[in-house]
């Protein structure tokens, strides 16, 4: 079976961490014995070259020092501090169009992915078409995201959801907005973790404090503010709130924990941290969490997969109950859910923890149960190939 990837985003060199979820992916794709390609547009230049022993085929749209419309950032993110990179829009699609219908003619794919459908749905439409290749689309939540914005995207992701043989989403909450846009079969595939084997189920040593963990980008839709709140609902002896990452809110972040009393607990902020320091992190921590919230433009988490990489390092996890979030945790079975925007529920749920030292061990053993139901990449894969040999039989 042979399967042509597209996306927007893939990595760009051996040790490049830009979407880890789909490099795996591709990686247990190709290790179930589908000759796998994967097309993807350059960065600044960048030619067509092999991760993993899979061809990346790279499209030109644009001089190379334009070429950053992908990459290190959201494309709509970066158009939206950029508004000029709108312009690269139309020759992105053009290039990437007349890329995958050069690979088709060639390689004749069984089945061409498409990750993020909008807008890569309408550079695989020309290749389906014309060489009869089965259309699958797979949606992440950001392209829907759109719609809030631009009307306009509405009807050209309701007709490429027509074309499609089959659709992907990463959560249930991605599936229901899917359905609100065309009512159709959408298929549940969401990620597994990019962890290494050595990596899972880390000691968590006893310390003289409860240490709560939060990794990921700082922007609104994590939720960090509430969670820097929270500290001010436990006591500073008792625990320690660990902030690891960067973003657009970093400084106003920390403004707002300089501004909390001495009796509140510590805030702390470690910044950008390497993957051994980042180890170190998770192995001392004894909780993680993940306060998301529906920001102020409609958007949330969804999935969550650091939550599931969480989980296979032994903590356990609180988090909000919003976007994909309740795929992952399971109230009180594996991990405890709050309602978005509650300080106090959050405080309240580290306290429990910190208290009962057998209701971890309860929500670590049903997290086990809930990764070795749902998110374990030999199942996924499993099911993602058996929709591949149903669109191509259809």
């Amino acid at each position: 079976m042979k399967v042509l990837v597209i996306g927007s985003v893939y990595p760009r060199f051996h040790e490049d961490a830009e979407v880890p979820w789909l490099r795996t992916s591709v990686a247990h794709l190709k290790k179930a014995g589908v000759d796998i390609q994967v097309l993807a547009p350059a960065y600044k230049g960048l030619k067509s070259h092999e991760i993993d022993g899979v061809k990346v085929n790279r499209f030109r749209y644009a001089p190379a020092n334009l070429e950053m419309l992908t990459h290190e950032e959201g494309a709509p993110s970066k158009m939206a501090s950029k508004p000029w990179l709108q312009l690269l829009a139309i020759p992105y699609i053009i290039s990437g169009f007349f890329k995958c219908l050069a690979i088709c003619r060639q390689w004749r794919p069984d089945v061409i992915h498409a990750h993020w459908p909008f807008p890569h749905a309408y550079i695989a439409l020309g290749a389906a078409k014309l060489f009869r290749i089965p259309l699958v689309l797979n949606f992440h939540g950001a392209e829907l995201l759109l719609i809030r914005k631009k009307k306009w995207v509405r009807p050209l992701l309701k007709f490429a959801i027509g074309q499609a043989k089959a659709v992907f989403a990463n959560s249930s909450f991605t599936a229901q907005k899917i359905k609100a846009i065309r009512d159709v079969n959408v298929e549940w595939s969401p990620y597994g973790t990019t962890l290494s084997a050595t990596n899972s189920q880390a000691a968590h040593p006893v310390t003289d404090k409860f240490k709560i963990l939060f990794v990921g980008r700082h922007i609104e839709r994590k939720g960090i503010t509430y969670l820097i709140e929270s500290a001010k609902y436990l006591p500073a002896s008792k625990f320690e709130i660990r902030i690891v990452g960067v973003g657009d809110l970093t400084e106003k972040l920390k403004a707002q924990a300089a501004q909390l009393s001495e009796q509140a607990t510590p805030v702390i902020f470690t910044g950008k941290l390497s993957p051994a320091e980042l180890e170190h992190e998770y192995k001392t921590a004894n909780v993680f969490v993940l306060p998301a919230i529906v920001d102020s433009k409609g958007d949330t988490e969804g999935l969550g997969v650091v939550l599931i990489e969480a989980m296979e390092l032994g903590l356990p996890i609180v988090a909000s109950n919003v976007g994909g979030i309740p795929d992952v945790v399971v109230n009180g079975q594996s991990g405890i859910l709050v309602p978005e925007k509650d300080p106090q529920a959050l405080a309240n749920a580290f306290k429990s923890l910190e208290a009962e030292p057998a209701f971890i061990a309860d929500l670590l053993k049903g997290a086990r149960k809930r990764i070795a139901d749902c998110f374990t990449w030999d199942g996924i894969i499993e099911r993602q190939i058996a929709v591949y040999n149903k669109v191509i039989h259809k």
